[in-house]
């Protein structure tokens, strides 16, 4: 609209128009990037890539909300004893100062907590824990898909064998078996009031089919209501309790994973139940890297894609 070049303007910006060139955190940024005025009592840690699966561990102030100010600690790598390094330049009075972090099951996300926020509860975020439960859920329904390729694969080779057109078995909604495993993934992560009419259908002849993927249906969506419905940690342990004896009587090996991992960090997950806190606000910022990522047509120069990203959320 101006007849200006883009690269123009950004080298222009980049070079005389922004302070890029005497930002006190240029030299090193591209390794780690500490602002220690943006800590609160509140956080999240989580990971994020930047170009080529570059993964930055990333620490965010939860009452910045996503805005100004939500970044306190940006550092290239996801390896514990690095990123402690670098948290432990950020003062101890303020470290000490944090109440509350959020987090995923990652072992090395737990030992930089521990190890850089001593007074802090540790909270496994809910829906990675949900998460590990529909994963379960795919897995069998999976499993039942490839079976039935390699059904209709014989059929089809033995209809030819014997001269005959091969017939596709096709069920009462229009759907092969086939069919009808492919297009219930989406049905599987969504709780039963929320199935269409269309969803409804296949889950009804899915379920009658395949026992097994109704039954690990049931162990998901009873463990999100536990997350959803209790309103005490205590009575969170005693529905959990009941929850890990019915892993055992259906014996869904899946399951039995996810609840071995659920017992391993099952003080860290009760921890949800104090302020019902959730690391969503680290996803969302990482949508909004991804996002500003994107509007940059990707990463060509990380220093300056830092310096403009700190700009905005620190």
């Amino acid at each position: 609209m101006y007849q200006m070049d883009g690269s123009q303007l950004q080298q222009q910006y980049k070079h005389h128009i922004s302070d890029y060139k005497d930002w006190d955190q240029r030299e090193h940024a591209k390794e780690w990037m500490l602002f220690e005025k943006n800590m609160g009592t509140h956080i999240s840690i989580d990971e994020t890539a930047l170009s080529n699966d570059e993964l930055y561990t990333v620490i965010t102030n939860k009452t910045a909300k996503g805005q100004k100010g939500a970044i306190v600690a940006m550092i290239k790598g996801t390896q514990a004893e690095r990123v402690i390094d670098i948290l432990l330049r950020l003062p101890e009075r303020l470290r000490k100062k944090v109440q509350e972090v959020t987090l995923d099951m990652a072992a090395g996300m737990h030992l930089i907590v521990k190890r850089c926020f001593p007074y802090a509860h540790r909270v496994v975020d809910r829906f990675h824990v949900q998460q590990l439960a529909t994963e379960a859920v795919q897995e069998i329904r999976i499993k039942h898909r490839w079976q039935a390729i390699d059904e209709e694969n014989e059929q089809i080779a033995l209809a030819k064998k014997q001269g005959i057109a091969y017939i596709p078995q096709l069920l009462p909604n229009g759907d092969s078996p086939k069919q009808l495993l492919a297009r219930s993934r989406y049905l599987l992560f969504k709780h039963k009031e929320h199935w269409t009419y269309s969803q409804k259908q296949r889950a009804t002849l899915m379920f009658e089919r395949y026992p097994a993927i109704k039954n690990a249906y049931d162990l998901s969506m009873k463990l999100t209501g536990i997350f959803n419905h209790c309103k005490c940690k205590e009575e969170a342990f005693k529905k959990l309790a009941l929850w890990y004896n019915e892993v055992e009587a259906a014996g869904i090996d899946s399951f039995r994973t996810v609840a071995k991992s659920i017992e391993t960090h099952y003080l860290t997950i009760l921890n949800y139940f104090n302020n019902r806190s959730t690391n969503a606000s680290a996803e969302a910022f990482n949508a909004k890297i991804k996002a500003f990522r994107a509007s940059a047509r990707g990463v060509r120069d990380i220093n300056f894609f830092l310096f403009r990203l700190q700009k905005i959320y620190a």
